[in-house]
């Protein structure tokens, strides 16, 4: 269960087969050397915008398959550009509607991480990531509550959803670092 590109599916900018695919924090695909042609076309003290829907690209991920094709000097040197480019984008600090935009990506990822029996999170974040989990569960399901719903109805469920929001918040940030420290983090 690689993860990759959808099949069927071009490089939006030279409209060819994928190669070198790289997946964006906008969960868009592009072939690595096509978006740094991008990245590079425009100003490059800046993060690039992903072609299709404008945000910017923050992160990265080329597919294991990529990874795996690291000894041919074409794809070291377009890893090599990636690894760069995040490692300059992957660290900033990013605002709320950013987070929650990258959200979707970000957990999707992670299940998908968490479901590939030869993928290997390490074993802090995954205890952290069950810890969150299951303490968001307990809460929603606890009758203990900052705004109890028996007395206010729908307006005390919205403390609910805030709580899990912010444990799904919590442990997209985890996983995000740990994107970035495999793919230009130091």
């Amino acid at each position: 269960m690689d993860s990759g590109p959808p099949a069927n599916d071009l490089c939006s900018v030279c409209h060819g087969n994928f190669h070198i695919p790289c997946q964006a924090n906008c969960s868009h695909w592009f072939c690595g050397n096509c978006i740094m042609l991008v990245w590079q076309h425009g100003s490059v003290g800046c993060s690039c915008k992903c072609p299709l829907c404008r945000r910017a690209i923050s992160l990265l991920v080329p597919t294991e398959e990529s990874l795996r094709q690291q000894q041919d000097p074409e794809v070291s040197q377009i890893l090599s550009k990636i690894h760069a480019y995040n490692r300059f984008f992957g660290g900033q600090p990013t605002t709320l509607y950013q987070r929650l935009r990258d959200l979707p990506f970000l957990l999707h990822r992670l299940l998908r991480e968490f479901l590939h029996p030869h993928r290997s999170l390490p074993l802090l974040i995954r205890a952290r990531v069950f810890v969150v989990m299951i303490a968001s569960v307990i809460y929603l399901f606890s009758p203990i509550d900052i705004i109890p719903e028996g007395i206010l109805g729908v307006v005390g469920f919205l403390d609910d959803l805030l709580i899990v929001l912010i444990c799904f918040l919590h442990v997209a940030a985890l996983y995000r670092s740990v994107l970035y420290l495999r793919h230009g983090g130091s």
